[in-house]
């Protein structure tokens, strides 16, 4: 089966389901992100065996037009803050990044929630190191921190963004209530959660209220078409469209909401290619009415 690809001088022009998304209304970036996490090591530890490929993926995604990148102090620790400003620094015009931050790492595989306001400062001000920047455009709290209120952990992002260390804050890993609660207390501009064809009911409604409320949904795991798990719907989308399942679930994804601006990750420059060609994909009234778009 062929793959719809951007190889051989074919656009990359999106349809006018898939093209731009505004953040904060200010920041307006085309709708297929790239999620920098995978460009680690084993268990998103460490650096990856072949540390110049991971660079010559990140090269590729800009020249592909991509110009929202995803990343987080805790990938890595740190590793690929510092392979995005060695690969891309200095940036071209347009370009958005994006950063977290909120988790501590042990070790390959392992995550902890560490919110607290004092250490939300150090955390930033060591992405801004990083990443050679002045300001970030979006820095997100990773997650939420039980052990610390809610409000202390906004606050400190307030701070940050009162000093000119960072643009926009967005949120990660919310619920509805929590995102809300955040709403009253500051200017937010994203969420990112989890969130695909095959796993998405619980987010559901959040992705709803950010299409309401003009929020950017950034969809985690947005490759999660489920490999062992059939899907005939996707299947059959796919083959109608000489295109893989994880192209059509891509595409799924930008017609499912406006709102939404995925960032699938890859090590592999010929998977980045496919994820970005997803969004040539369009879907007629029969595509939507079988993937449940209708």
């Amino acid at each position: 089966m062929g793959v719809i690809s951007v190889r051989a001088g074919i656009s990359l022009a999106m349809t006018d389901v898939a093209k731009t998304i505004s953040i904060g209304g200010e920041l307006t970036v085309n709708r297929m992100g790239f999620g920098g996490m995978r460009l680690c090591g084993p268990g998103i530890w460490g650096w990856p065996e072949d540390r110049e490929n991971a660079l010559r993926v990140l090269r590729r995604a800009v020249e592909l037009g991509v110009n929202f990148i995803d990343t987080a102090d805790a990938y890595g620790p740190e590793v690929n803050e510092e392979q995005i400003a060695q690969a891309l620094y200095p940036y071209p015009d347009g370009l958005v990044i994006a950063t977290k931050g909120g988790l501590t790492r042990g070790g390959p595989g392992k995550w902890e929630r560490d919110g607290r306001p004092e250490r939300l400062k150090k955390c930033c001000e060591a992405s801004l190191r990083r990443l050679k920047l002045d300001r970030i455009d979006v820095y997100q709290l990773h997650a939420p921190d039980e052990k610390y209120p809610l409000e202390d952990m906004i606050g400190a992002l307030v701070e940050l963004r009162d000093e000119g260390k960072i643009r926009f804050i967005g949120v990660s890993n919310f619920s509805l209530e929590q995102l809300q609660a955040a709403r009253e207390m500051t200017q937010i501009v994203s969420l990112q959660n989890p969130y695909n064809y095959a796993e998405r009911r619980d987010n559901d409604d959040v992705l709803d209220y950010c299409e309401r409320e003009g929020l950017a949904f950034l969809p985690y795991f947005p490759l999660n078409a489920g490999d062992d798990m059939p899907h005939p719907e996707l299947d059959a989308v796919a083959k109608k469209h000489h295109a893989t399942v994880f192209q059509i679930a891509l595409a799924w994804l930008l017609h499912r909401s406006k709102a939404t601006l995925p960032i699938p990750g890859t090590q592999s420059i010929a998977h980045l290619e496919e994820n970005v060609a997803a969004a040539r994909i369009e879907f007629d009234e029969d595509d939507l009415t079988r993937l449940g778009l209708r």
